[in-house]
């Protein structure tokens, strides 16, 4: 494992990695939802941050995590963690998660991509994070294809998502009716609440993901947004057992 840098060398090198992509403007851009999210999800964390804390333990080398919105996974990364490349498209997300990596004690570079399209090459990294990032990208089977990509065989994707609830038929209903909305699109910065990450990821290539679902919060009334799925999967390494 490579040693962790100074603090000084620490710093967020956005623009380094921005010329290697060929960034020039945003390619998601919503700053009325960006101002918003930043406050709700702070005031959150309370009962977020723990599951933040469950899906990063144990992680170690290099890690990618995409769509890292206002960096509050930062402080959560433990110090057996090499690099964390913090890939975040929203320009205002952004700028505050480059203050969140300045203080994070692991090397955090926040970089300007989408999850469809990583600047970063093949089997780079040792895990993927993925926290609450595949209800709002474009195109899933793209995006899950990067991932496949950018992970050594054997590496291990974490994710903590959004998902259609599992029970029922009234609140699929709502939530598939909410996914076709543009105007709740517009609210939620294209969050869609019908998505199904576990058998995504199982399409996209990924050994059957471990996972638990839980309801958020878990007292008061369910709403579209209550339904979350936190577990890991791995990519397959070709002709034998996958490494840990």
């Amino acid at each position: 494992m490579a040693p962790l840098r100074s603090r000084q060398s620490q710093r967020p090198r956005e623009s380094e990695r921005a010329k290697r992509s060929g960034a020039s403007k945003d390619a998601v851009h919503h700053p009325v939802f960006a101002r918003v999210y930043a406050r709700q999800s702070v005031a959150s964390e309370r009962v977020v941050a723990p599951y933040r804390r469950e899906l990063l333990a144990g992680l170690s080398g290099r890690v990618i995590e995409i769509g890292a919105g206002n960096g509050l996974n930062f402080s959560h990364y433990p110090s057996s963690v090499s690099e964390v490349v913090a890939i975040e498209p929203e320009r205002l997300l952004r700028e505050i998660a480059l203050t969140a990596a300045r203080r994070a004690e692991v090397p955090v570079d926040v970089v300007p991509a989408t999850a469809e399209a990583l600047p970063v090459k093949s089997e780079a990294f040792d895990a993927v994070v993925l926290c609450l990032v595949l209800c709002s990208v474009r195109d899933v089977r793209r995006a899950l294809a990067e991932v496949h990509r950018v992970l050594r065989p054997g590496g291990e994707v974490r994710f903590f998502e959004h998902e259609l609830s599992p029970q029922g038929r009234a609140m699929p209903m709502v939530q598939r009716g909410l996914d076709r909305s543009r105007v709740w699109g517009l609210f939620t910065g294209g969050c869609h609440v019908a998505r199904t990450p576990v058998a995504s990821l199982a399409a996209a290539g990924f050994d059957e993901p471990e996972h638990r679902r839980m309801r958020l919060p878990e007292r008061g009334p369910r709403t579209p947004v209550s339904y979350f799925v936190l577990g890991s999967a791995r990519r397959p390494v070709a002709g034998g057992a996958n490494s840990p």
